[in-house]
């Protein structure tokens, strides 16, 4: 499942759920909008996964998430053998360098 960095994904259900686990939290956030929907949010890039329960703990949801940058928000510089990644939501901001 992806989801990009600052961003929200609606998952809806088909059976209520009871919890949700997330992994690694500084990745990625669920909060619980209703029974049967759950939003996801991007919090950094990296890999994660989620885990939704139903009220019998079965699993409904058992899956990886990968948090990434939006390529069309990003920038990337170039300076010789050096490369800095802007992410721009709204304004530029330094990612990452390689």
């Amino acid at each position: 499942m992806n989801v990009y960095l600052n961003h929200a994904r609606v998952l809806k259900l088909d059976r209520s759920v009871s919890r949700v686990i997330i992994g690694s939290a500084e990745i990625a956030d669920a909060t619980v909008a209703d029974a049967q929907t759950i939003v996801l949010t991007g919090k950094a890039v990296g890999t994660t996964n989620i885990v939704i329960l139903d009220e019998n703990d079965n699993p409904i949801v058992d899956q990886r998430i990968l948090v990434s940058t939006d390529e069309g928000n990003t920038l990337r510089v170039y300076r010789s053998t050096a490369r800095a990644v802007l992410t721009c939501t709204p304004s530029c901001e330094e990612h990452s360098k390689k």
